[in-house]
Formats: structure tokens, C-alpha cells, sequence
């Protein structure tokens, strides 16, 4: 029992200057919630707004929410590759 509460209590030492454990997916919630949301509503509302300007309802609007849905999708598979390289970094220095 005591084995186990020192075993916690250096593990909670070594990722003492990295923050709470939840934090870096707290990040990466952050981080791929707003490359889904900020692109495709700018999308959508600037879409609508030069759809009504020129006349070509559901032309723009349309053209604009794929690039848009693409951009992010995009951007997402970015993040997520840097998200898992900084794992397999932060393990094998663990490893050491």
C-alpha cells in the first residue's frame, strides 16, 4: 500500500510543470471545436449575405460551406497528427 501512495506521489512530481492531467485534452477539445465552428458559420453567413447581394440563391452559399467544410477538415487532421506527435515525443521521453 505504501509502494503504491510513493509510485502516485512520483508520478504527480513528474508532471507537476506540465499541469492537471486533463489539460491537454481540454486543448485539443479547444482547438478542433473552434476549426469546426468558426469556418463553416463565417462560411454560412457570408455566404447568405452575397447570395442575397448578387442574386445566386444557393450558388455561394453553397461553394463557400464545402470550401469551408474542406478547410477544416483539413486543419483538424493537422492538429491531430502535431496532437499525436507530441505523444509519442512526451513517451519516449519517458521512456528514457
Amino acid at each position: 500500500m505504501e509502494e503504491n501512495k510513493e509510485n502516485l506521489n512520483k508520478n504527480n512530481l513528474s508532471h507537476k510543470n506540465t499541469g492537471p492531467w486533463w489539460a491537454s485534452g481540454v486543448e485539443i477539445f479547444s482547438q478542433v471545436s473552434t476549426w469546426i465552428v468558426v469556418p463553416v458559420v463565417l462560411a454560412l453567413v457570408l455566404g447568405k449575405m452575397l447570395d442575397t447581394r448578387y442574386g445566386t440563391k444557393p450558388i455561394i452559399f453553397l461553394s463557400l460551406t464545402g470550401l469551408a467544410f474542406l478547410f477544416s477538415c483539413f486543419k483538424i487532421v493537422y492538429i491531430i497528427k502535431n496532437y499525436m506527435k507530441k505523444l509519442q515525443d512526451k513517451e519516449m521521453n519517458d521512456k528514457k
